[in-house]
């Protein structure tokens, strides 16, 4: 079909640093699942074995059996019961603190692993000079019940860790392991699915997983993309269109035909993505690892002064003691993990949401952000014609011109005639035609129920030299100035009726524009649309402001015109033409529908093509900091507040800080770090809620 008047939108046409654990020495940044979980298992296998030596260390210390009043048995070589147990927990316990030390003395990055590695070698040194008569305190249950909590510390933060990651592991493990692959003869048989290849054709049969990405052939069916795009209703698909591996078909067998397999497929994209974005460094993470690097510095004077002083005073043990309770108590243990686990978190939680950030800077930014800048078409809209009016004369019932129109669409493949036809099979019965044919530059015409009908724009009028009549011009010029594309119903040379076509807006982005608007935000559209239509758009969703007849190569500009008012502008679009604009705001954000250009331009993606995710995204973006925040101020804080009183300034006034009980202290500090980084899980992400 060839409809003049077609309304067409013009607009259609490296993560370096690694670290997030740079405070951990030898287990500094893992980028999968799996290697936190054997760091998980390392410390606990480490904890339960230095904590069993523990046990009889702390029972047999001559200041415990003061403490509470008892003596232990005595038997032949008790007395060296606790340098053996001592010497074995300092070595087997804490060969993880050592070796990351040694590499971070090395790699220049001091930091936590150092100062446990001195604190621990202090006090091993100092029990073993007491052993040999040159030291006055012994220290071995002291270092054993540091070693222990230490321990007990880096098990709970890789655990944590490792199951903010295994968000990743979960998704992998949504493939099946097989696919009913359907040989040329028709034939199908069972194939492990990394036999496939792109060009095979694979049967999936109803409530099971897609296996690979790939494009229906044959058949249509509701399939569950939810554990890709956050949506938790099922989306109808049919011949033509994509679907995507780990995807669940619900109701029907459909035959796909593979087009990408493996590490090329959505799914394994989506896991790259998360993957760098944890591993990925923001503004916040780099504070933290300077506030750690200079928390050694701090703690390495502290401790030297506290051992200068103390030893000044005649209290050469008493200024062991107090040292290596400042290096214990200064471990920046919480501050590593303060960002990297709520990063952790917040990415895993936001990809099960259908939001994926390959960019942690650009999450960290959207929580500022002034102003949205919307593509219109695909983006605020659905992308494709649908009609929007419909208009009779007098004398006509509106299911009559429906029935007629229908019928003679039904053999166009227009998009315009698909939309007709769609309306009107809906709404009534459609009869059969006879004579169909395309009247080219003008519409189409056939025969129905023995009359002459004909559909198309003002050239078929032209030609046809008739006008409109005055019961349709006050509806057809409204269409007219919105920018509608305008089809005409002529039946025996008589215009009986009208069709309006428009662009449908997304009931979604109606909603979206309210949330960011309540939100205080400037809500903009961008669109190579003419300017009445782009209008009409903005009318309909309460848009503030409109760019229109914008050339692709001038998107950009608007984009720098918006910041250039001292907006910090997130951009939101799909297409190939949004790519410069998406990589010139402050925030890029890829409707994943989109093309691969437009989201490899982009800070954030989003998986499904509902513009709400945006303020889903600056809700996670403001939790998120706000979280981060709290981490570094209670870490941090914690630290600089406590190393005086380690040193033992409120001595004097008999106020003494034990080494075990700073010990337990600091990891204590840690797991209240790690329990504010959980409560990120509770933040909700529902498109529904205004932000």
């Amino acid at each position: 079909m060839a409809h003049d008047d077609h309304v067409d939108d013009a607009a259609h046409g490296d993560h370096a640093a690694q670290g997030d654990h740079a405070a951990h020495g030898d287990h500094a940044a893992h980028g999968d699942h799996a290697a936190h979980g054997d760091h998980a298992a390392m410390f606990r296998d480490r904890f339960w074995l230095a904590f069993a030596l523990t046990i009889p260390v702390v029972v047999w210390a001559p200041m415990i059996q003061e403490w509470f009043g008892y003596t232990a048995p005595v038997f032949p070589g008790s007395t060296w019961l606790s340098p053996v147990l001592g010497t074995v927990i300092f070595f087997a316990g804490g060969w993880p603190f050592l070796t990351g030390g040694v590499q971070e003395l090395r790699g220049r990055a001091p930091g936590m692993m150092l100062l446990i590695a001195m604190a621990i070698t202090v006090a091993y040194v100092a029990s073993l000079a007491n052993v040999v008569g040159w030291f006055g305190d012994e220290l071995w249950w002291e270092l054993a019940l540091l070693i222990s909590i230490m321990l007990l510390g880096h098990w709970l933060e890789m655990r944590a860790i490792g199951q903010a990651r295994g968000a990743l592991e979960a998704l992998a493990e949504l493939l099946p392991d097989e696919a009913e692959r359907v040989d040329e003869d028709g034939s199908t048989r069972t194939v492990r699915i990394d036999e496939l290849v792109v060009g095979d054709l694979v049967l999936i049969r109803p409530g099971t997983r897609i296996p690979a990405d790939g494009t229906i052939v044959d058949g249509s069916a509701d399939v569950d993309e939810s554990m890709i795009t956050g949506e938790s209703n099922p989306v109808a698909r049919q011949t033509g269109d994509r679907v995507v591996a780990a995807t669940v078909v619900t109701d029907a067998s459909l035959r796909v035909e593979v087009t990408a397999t493996g590490d090329d497929t959505a799914l394994a994209g989506i896991e790259r993505m998360v993957a760098d974005a944890q591993s990925s460094r923001s503004r916040t993470q780099v504070l933290a690892d300077r506030a750690a690097a200079l928390l050694f510095y701090v703690a390495v004077a502290a401790g030297t002064l506290t051992a200068l002083v103390w030893s000044l005073l005649g209290e050469p043990g008493f200024a062991v003691d107090r040292t290596i309770t400042v290096l214990v108590i200064a471990c920046p243990h919480a501050l590593g993990l303060a960002i990297p686990l709520v990063t952790s978190i917040s990415t895993s939680k936001s990809a099960r949401s259908g939001i994926l950030v390959t960019d942690r800077l650009a999450l960290e930014q959207m929580r500022g952000i002034d102003a949205v800048l919307f593509d219109k078409t695909g983006t605020l809209t659905e992308g494709a014609h649908a009609v929007a009016g419909v208009a009779t004369v007098d004398g006509v019932e509106e299911a009559d011109l429906l029935a007629i129109a229908g019928a003679v669409e039904a053999d166009s493949e227009h998009p315009l005639a698909r939309a007709i036809h769609a309306y009107a099979t809906e709404r009534v019965a459609v009869p059969a035609v006879s004579g169909f044919r395309s009247l080219t530059g003008r519409g189409v015409a056939a025969r129905v129920d023995g009359a002459e009908v004909a559909i198309g724009g003002p050239a078929l009028l032209r030609e046809l030299e008739l006008d409109v009549p005055e019961g349709l011009a006050g509806s057809t010029d409204r269409w007219v100035e919105r920018g509608a594309a305008v089809l005409h119903v002529i039946r025996d040379g008589q215009v009986v009726g009208a069709f309006a076509l428009e662009d449908r807006v997304r009931e979604v982005s109606r909603q979206a524009v309210a949330q960011l608007r309540a939100a205080g935000m400037t809500v903009a559209m961008i669109t190579g649309d003419a300017r009445q239509v782009a209008d009409a758009v903005a009318a309909e969703l309460g848009i503030d402001e409109v760019f229109a007849e914008v050339l692709p190569v001038d998107k950009e500009a608007k984009v720098a015109e918006l910041q250039d008012r001292g907006l910090t502008v997130a951009m939101v679009g799909d297409g190939v033409n949004d790519a410069p604009a998406l990589a010139r705001a402050d925030v890029g954000i890829a409707i994943g529908a989109g093309t691969d250009v437009a989201i490899g331009s982009a800070g954030i993606v989003l998986a499904s093509d509902d513009p709400r995710g945006v303020v889903a995204i600056r809700t996670l973006s403001a939790a998120t900091y706000r979280k981060m925040i709290q981490n570094l101020w209670w870490a941090a804080g914690y630290n600089l507040a406590a190393i005086p009183l380690a040193a033992g300034v409120l001595t004097p006034i008999g106020l003494t800080l034990p080494m075990a009980l700073g010990a337990a202290l600091m990891s204590l500090s840690t797991i209240i770090v790690a329990l504010n980084a959980q409560l990120l899980r509770r933040v909700e992400l529902s498109t529904d809620a205004p932000s």
